[in-house]
């Protein structure tokens, strides 16, 4: 007896989880944007105000590279376009992640240069630094794989897989800098009871949701 299920209904259920997976991101981004802008002073990386300088960094890390990875993976199903131009997708929203990572991670470093204070002194700086360290060579074992020299069939075949294995995990390891990372912000500023505090925990629960339904829609996209 055959208990597999249909390909089609497993298309349909990762189309659902990947709407699902759009929505958190856009909530996520909403509310990132509702904290910085509402609670925290704005963003302006060339501001004399040095919290509204680390304020980039926040925003970009997640729109600017995990919101961004998780759309780039979800652009196979996403992109009504033959697999070569959903590739190219693919690829330059990577690259688009990659390139506002920087500027991110720069404001973070600036920042702490305008306050005196220490660098990659946390958990999640190392979390986050080594994340895009990893990042940045998944790029380019995926553009000289699969764009340019671009290898042969066969070693596309057998290495795909661990390529799309690498990038499910350093999507979640972008959300484990993200989560520890309003954590560490939130004793910070020594939050407690109040609507500040709720915002960043709905926040962060969003990232992780969103997180999760992208792994779960590229998951069973795969096997239908």
């Amino acid at each position: 007896m055959d208990y597999s299920f249909p390909r089609e209904t497993l298309w349909r259920t990762a189309s659902k989880i990947t709407i699902s997976a759009h929505l958190f991101g856009i909530l996520a981004n909403i509310l990132m944007l509702i904290w910085l802008l509402h609670y925290r002073e704005g963003m302006d990386l060339d501001s004399s105000n040095p919290y509204r300088i680390f304020n980039v960094h926040p925003f970009l890390m997640f729109f600017g590279f995990i919101f961004l990875i998780g759309e780039a993976m979800m652009a196979y199903k996403t992109v009504p376009a033959d697999r070569q131009t959903q590739k190219f997708v693919h690829m330059f929203l990577n690259l688009s992640a990659l390139v506002l990572g920087i500027v991110g991670i720069h404001a973070t470093f600036k920042f702490h240069d305008k306050m005196n204070m220490l660098d990659m002194y946390s958990l999640h700086s190392w979390i986050g630094i080594g994340t895009f360290c990893l990042f940045i060579l998944q790029w380019l074992f995926g553009f000289s794989l699969f764009v340019f020299p671009k290898a042969s069939a066969v070693t596309r075949a057998r290495l795909a897989p661990w390529h799309v294995f690498g990038g499910r995990a350093l999507l979640y390891m972008a959300i484990c800098a993200a989560e520890t990372g309003l954590m560490q912000k939130f004793t910070f500023l020594q939050l407690t009871n109040n609507r500040e505090s709720y915002l960043i925990n709905f926040l962060a629960l969003a990232i992780l949701l969103f997180g999760i339904t992208v792994d779960i829609s590229v998951s069973l996209g795969r096997f239908a």
